[in-house]
């Protein structure tokens, strides 16, 4: 398999010479893929055996003046220092950006090879992470920085890798398919042609550290994108070894640059570089302001209060109780698709939904990080927040609502066990006040419950119609008629429906993304790619013959 690998690649090096460099022929075994990439052991990382993480830029690998440490998120222990550039040390990327065209590194005319190109790297680097050493690489680094269960660090891990399974060999350039349309004459034919835009940024969140910035860096770059990538400044850890990865199986250095920063050097870049287009995913109030700062040019993959329907029809509840547990506290609830809000019919409280929901949230446990610190929130804050829930007419406290025991997360994050607020419907709609003190974004494991009846389906509409981002949604039901009356009057970008809906889950396989919003980013798919980091051109191919006896018409 690696003889019939390799040959592949110097076939088409031979094609494209110049292109695929030495290191595209590198084929990846079964073991030993790490040690060609790897530049650390995550294990072993500590206060006295600290990471440096360098900027990329220009194809080399850079360090900033100062750096930043970054705490261990389990015990405050500074672990990793972060290149921490700063506003004089920018213009090796504002040249960098502006170096590129806007019709990009490739596009369907020029250098299509690159194309190519970007199908081989996809092949080596899914190859590799079918290591188990490398997936387990990738894990650890995602635990070090950002907490979570194996199983939750490794679905990023297997995501990530589907992805590239998706895109590799030939489907780059099929994801960049032209269409033709017959003309009016002979000679005419019009072609509609996905472009890129040219220099683009990427900024991340936390919360996924390896999958968001490794599809979007990808999906933008692939599709002939020249880019600059931003993590949140406290996981840089797992994009970092996936850059190493990537340039280990054939992507070129300079095509993707990598910047380890603050919020204001990165607003200071965008101000000076001024990206034709800028892929955000975090907060709608950060979103907000990087939308003024580039007129508009960007697409976001902003918070979501995300709510989850249960209809009349109780089922399965066991099933429908692990689901919702998972879709509210896995990753310590830190997921723009987690289950803010349970609206559940009066038949499912009745049959136990709530009680079973807390045996379950009772299972958790900070050993294992099935319970974990809240990155960006307070103890304080979320307590806080808790207590003013409860205290709304005819609100309680379901359970939690108090601190991890026996922990050492540092106190500017957060350290909660999984809550619940049961909050009625009749309270929520009740005042504008009331309603948006229930549907802030609570970015951990709390989630707020509340309960309809029969005839209240309207009063349910009204709620979600009222919500202002729309990411992801359930509506658990196996009536048909139910579910095209809840599908049908809301707008969630990416719902789930049927007796297992969940709330989330961003795999590769299908869009993930808001609705409702023109400035709307999608990850993962090729509908998402295109709509992300393309734009249409319609050429228009007119080569004659002249009509034969032509004669000048009068003008017109």
């Amino acid at each position: 398999r690696r003889q019939i690998l390799r040959r592949t690649a110097q076939a088409l090096q031979k094609r494209s010479p110049g292109l695929l460099g030495v290191a595209a022929v590198r084929c990846f075994s079964s073991s030993g893929a790490l040690s060609k990439f790897a530049t650390l052991d995550p294990d072993t990382l500590s206060g006295s055996n600290k990471y440096l993480i360098n900027n990329l830029v220009q194809g080399e690998w850079k360090a900033a003046k100062e750096t930043y440490s970054v705490v261990d998120p389990l015990n405050g222990e500074p672990f990793i220092e972060c290149a921490n550039t700063k506003e004089d040390e920018l213009q090796p990327f504002v040249d960098a950006l502006r170096s590129c065209p806007k019709s990009g590194m490739h596009n369907p005319i020029k250098k299509p090879e690159r194309y190519l190109m970007y199908g081989q790297v996809c092949m080596h680097a899914a190859a590799a992470m079918h290591d188990p050493a490398v997936a387990d690489h990738f894990v650890k680094c995602i635990q070090r920085v950002m907490p979570k269960s194996y199983e939750q660090a490794m679905g990023e891990v297997k995501v990530t890798r589907a992805f590239l399974e998706n895109f590799a060999g030939d489907n780059v350039r099929f994801l960049t398919r032209t269409f033709g349309v017959p003309g009016d004459h002979e000679g005419q034919t019009s072609y509609g042609m996905r472009f890129p835009y040219g220099p683009v940024c990427v900024v991340s969140p936390f919360n996924f550290p390896l999958e968001i910035p490794a599809l979007q860096l990808m999906g933008a770059a692939m599709v002939g994108n020249k880019t600059t990538v931003k993590c949140q400044a406290a996981v840089g850890l797992p994009i970092e070894q996936f850059m190493r990865l990537l340039h280990a199986c054939g992507l070129p250095k300079d095509d993707i640059d990598l910047i380890s920063c603050r919020g204001p050097a990165m607003e200071s870049l965008i101000r000076r570089a001024q990206p034709r287009m800028l892929q955000f995913t975090g907060s709608s109030q950060v979103s907000e302001q990087l939308n003024e700062v580039v007129k508009g040019r960007i697409r976001c993959e902003d918070s979501g209060y995300d709510w989850k329907v249960l209809g009349p029809d109780v089922s399965d509840i066991e099933y429908v109780a692990w689901q919702c547990d998972q879709d509210a506290y896995a990753n310590a609830g830190q997921k723009c698709s987690a289950q803010s809000m349970l609206v559940a019919h009066s038949n499912w409280m009745k049959a136990g939904i709530v009680e079973r929901l807390e045996k379950l949230a009772a299972r958790r446990s900070l050993k294992d990080l099935t319970m974990g610190p809240c990155l960006s929130h307070t103890t304080e804050e979320i307590l806080e927040h808790t207590k003013n829930l409860a205290s709304l007419p005819g609100a309680r406290l379901l359970f939690g609502g108090k601190e991890i025991e026996g922990h050492q997360i540092p106190k500017k994050y957060g350290a909660i066990v999984p809550t619940a607020v049961f909050v009625p419907l009749k309270s929520v709609m009740a005042s504008e006040e009331n309603f948006k003190a229930v549907t802030v974004e609570l970015f951990g494991a709390f989630q707020v419950v509340t309960e309809w009846g029969d005839g209240e389906e309207d009063l349910v509409i009204a709620m979600l119609e009222r919500m202002s981002h729309h990411l992801t949604a359930a509506v658990v039901s196996k009536d048909n008629h139910f579910l095209q009356r809840m599908l049908g009057n809301t707008v969630n970008g990416t719902t789930y429906a049927g007796l297992r809906a969940r709330t989330t889950g961003a795999p590769q396989n299908h869009w993930f993304g808001p609705a409702g919003d023109s400035l709307a980013a999608g990850i993962g798919t090729r509908e998402a790619i295109l709509q992300t980091w393309t734009c249409h051109r319609e050429i228009i191919f007119d080569h004659g013959p002249v009509p034969s006896g032509w004669t000048l018409p009068p003008p017109s």
